[in-house]
């Protein structure tokens, strides 16, 4: 349609000739849309089509410029760029972003708890004789909350992976918005770990959560029984001897 749109600003005015300019492909017959060129342009209406036009393609030249300009400077940085888009729903403009608020270096964040809560991905301190008033979380960087959140929308439909099977379990028990929180969360620990040690993403898998209950309810009832004056030795299937 911008061929359509100069040549109407450029004076044109005949529905055939306006119709032959359109190269994309339209859901409307030849028939509608030679019906929806048929009009009359006034002169002032086609000095702001001009304008308008003229202020698309400045948009579009500063854009292009900005994105030259961000590829320049972000090419120190494009391997770390590259190891955070193995993160599921982390696009390459995401990982550009999370490098741009958090910088590559870890070491200002004495650890990834930290970090989320730099970044106002965890409630507020908030309680009072015993009792937490308030779960909202803190403010944070905005942008980066705003981006992660985004993230993690995509990342909870990903499947097969760890941070979906998070967003299904915390969302039956908290609710989806604290679930995708969480998701955010989870990214933020991720990338910090990756950026600390220079390595790529490894999902923990989808049963993860199941793994680690297991383990942790076999803890605790070997413990039990540990108390009850017994000796025990866990043994997975499959696995290495565990002792109480």
């Amino acid at each position: 349609m911008p061929r359509t749109l100069d040549a109407l600003a450029g004076g044109e005015g005949d529905p055939e000739r306006l119709a032959d300019r359109v190269r994309s492909r339209l859901r409307a017959s030849r028939a509608q849309l030679l019906e929806a060129l048929r009009g009359r342009l006034s002169d002032h209406q086609r000095l702001l089509l001009r304008i308008h036009l003229g202020q698309i393609d400045a948009i579009d030249a500063a854009t292009a410029e900005i994105a030259a300009e961000l590829g320049d400077r972000l090419e120190p940085f494009r391997e770390a760029a590259a190891r955070l888009t193995t993160i599921p729903g982390v696009s390459a403009l995401s990982a550009a972003v999370i490098l741009a608020e958090i910088g590559p270096d870890m070491s200002r964040f004495p650890t990834a708890a930290h970090l989320v809560s730099w970044a106002g991905l965890c409630p507020r301190n908030d309680e009072s004789a015993g009792k937490r008033r308030s779960t909202r979380l803190r403010q944070g960087a905005p942008w980066l909350k705003t981006l992660l959140v985004q993230t993690a929308w995509c990342a909870a439909r990903a499947r097969g992976t760890y941070l979906r099977a998070l967003f299904g379990r915390l969302k039956a028990r908290r609710g989806p918005r604290k679930a995708i929180v969480a998701v955010a969360a989870a990214i933020l620990t991720a990338a910090d770990w990756m950026l600390r040690r220079g390595v790529a993403y490894a999902d923990l898998g989808a049963d993860h959560c199941n793994r680690v209950e297991r383990t942790r309810l076999a803890a605790r009832l070997a413990r039990k029984l540990d108390d009850l004056g017994f000796d025990v030795t866990l043994t997975p299937r499959g696995g290495a001897t565990v002792s109480s």
